[in-house]
């Protein structure tokens, strides 16, 4: 005979917590994973600083509920609007992969055009 335990008897398992901030970073390396999209310029006290920080990231979880606002650039001269349209379904499949929430939302404000780099040529 073998030792069965009864669903009944188990003792009641714990539960997993996702935070909002756990959800923001999710979000913006899901941003930071389509090509043409990049951070924003950081800035100290209004004063821009060199280098380029990741999307900045509003998120707001309700249940499994997640609604999101990404701030980022795009690389000139790609169609904004694609990019956008790339982001928030990429969003979408990364956190409902990584957390099971839905993802109900996602706002995307373009801020920069990231120009290319001095010294190469864009050909139109």
């Amino acid at each position: 005979m073998t030792d069965v335990q009864d669903d009944a008897a188990a003792p009641p398992r714990g539960r997993t917590v996702i935070r909002d901030r756990a959800v923001a970073r999710i979000v913006a390396r899901a941003t930071g994973e389509i090509d043409e999209s990049g951070g924003v310029g950081r800035r100290i006290l209004g004063v821009p600083a060199p280098g380029r920080g990741p999307a900045r990231t509003e998120v707001r979880v309700n249940g499994e509920i997640v609604t999101a606002r990404v701030t980022m650039s795009v690389s000139y001269p790609t169609p904004v609007r694609e990019v956008a349209r790339q982001v928030r379904e990429h969003v979408r499949g990364r956190v409902a992969e990584l957390t099971g929430f839905t993802v109900r939302q996602v706002d995307v404000d373009v801020a920069e055009l990231e120009h290319p780099a001095a010294g190469e040529r864009t050909v139109l």
